[in-house]
């Protein structure tokens, strides 16, 4: 670990880590001018306080989801494993949490060069497979209602297990911006780890790659997902619901609160670096200046969020399972194709039945 920016140090230099984590390359020092995204104190003490209160709900959570599956669990869902790989991206994400806080407090990056580079790069992967394991949450919702016939031999175990595979390769290729553009350097007199673009181009290709793969096509996915189950459900007019499709609605919903606010942010920066020298662009980079602390450590909460989303959603198994009462909701959450076909075949006498 290089330590060698440390004498660099001894200024008010820190909340753009937090921020920037969760945009993995998100401010831009060389454009920004000799001020940086951690000058500001009241965001970096919210800051570090947010990443303090989620690192220490998230992390024994999601090992505990973890533990829940690997070792209580008695069967192994499509359903099951999903949470499982989403459990372990949320929670190497809040694995990562206490070396933003230790920036924000000392107000300088003591890691080193090398540091700089994996943090944020892991940081932007585990988004990204956050995101994309959702998206798939949804699209094997929507093939178990739409071909339930077809859904153990579409999503066969081995199936799954390859697309869980390329799903965590396709992460870590879309992240490499961050080993590019990620640096530790000194920034006045004290040592910083951000992104450096050399022009304005690399800001606007980062960010909209960000937003692409990190947003608008997972969620374009899931919300096209979700209305054709919902159109399918409504149209049977049969009140029978599959069990796990509130638990990952509200996993899909929660993921868009904490994130949205992030992106947009994103988006002001986007254009911020496309637009002339002005009145207008100072004020589009004050805006963002100001707002990616919170909006950066805001979407970190979602990583925590899951495993009380999950508590919420089985409490009702915790008088009879005890410590196994997670497994029991996941095992539920899993869709039997057997079970499922059965169902789709009573709805459909139900409708013959009515037509008559």
């Amino acid at each position: 670990m290089n330590l060698s920016l440390n004498h660099c140090s001894n200024t008010d230099t820190n909340t753009g880590i937090v921020r920037n984590c969760l945009s993995s390359v998100n401010s831009t020092f060389t454009n920004a001018g000799n001020e940086t995204i951690v000058d500001n104190k009241t965001t970096t003490t919210m800051g570090a306080l947010i990443l303090s209160l989620v690192f220490l709900l998230g992390f024994p959570g999601n090992l505990f989801i973890i533990w829940s599956i690997l070792a209580r669990a008695r069967k192994h869902s499509v359903t099951t494993l999903l949470i499982l790989n989403l459990a372990i991206a949320d929670g190497s994400l809040m694995a990562l949490t206490p070396f933003f806080i230790v920036y924000l407090v000392m107000k300088k990056w003591v890691f080193g060069k090398v540091m700089c580079k994996i943090l944020f790069y892991l940081c932007l992967a585990n988004m990204y497979a956050s995101i994309q394991l959702i998206m798939l949450m949804s699209v094997y919702r929507l093939v178990a209602v739409l071909w339930p016939q077809r859904i153990s031999v579409i999503t066969g175990r081995r199936t799954v297990m390859r697309v869980l595979a390329v799903v965590w390769v396709l992460v870590m290729v879309a992240s490499i911006p961050a080993l590019i553009f990620r640096e530790a350097r000194c920034k006045g007199p004290i040592s910083v780890c951000d992104s450096f673009h050399n022009k304005d181009s690399d800001v606007v290709l980062q960010y909209m790659l960000e937003l692409v793969l990190g947003f608008l096509i997972p969620y374009g996915v899931i919300v096209v997902s979700y209305i054709c189950i919902l159109r399918r459900i409504r149209r049977t007019k049969f009140n029978r619901r599959i069990r796990s499709e509130k638990l990952i609605l509200a996993i899909v919903l929660t993921f868009c609160l904490f994130w949205l606010p992030y992106h947009v942010i994103n988006m002001v920066q986007v254009t911020w670096a496309l637009y002339p020298h002005g009145p207008v662009k100072d004020k589009l980079g004050d805006i963002w200046y100001k707002s990616r602390a919170v909006t950066s450590s805001i979407a970190f909460i979602s990583s925590c969020a899951n495993p009380v989303l999950y508590f919420f959603a089985g409490k009702s198994y915790i008088r009879r399972e005890g410590l196994a009462f997670m497994a029991r909701l996941f095992e539920g959450a899993g869709i039997d194709s057997g079970k499922l076909w059965n169902f789709i075949q009573d709805v459909i006498r139900h409708l013959l039945q009515n037509s008559l």
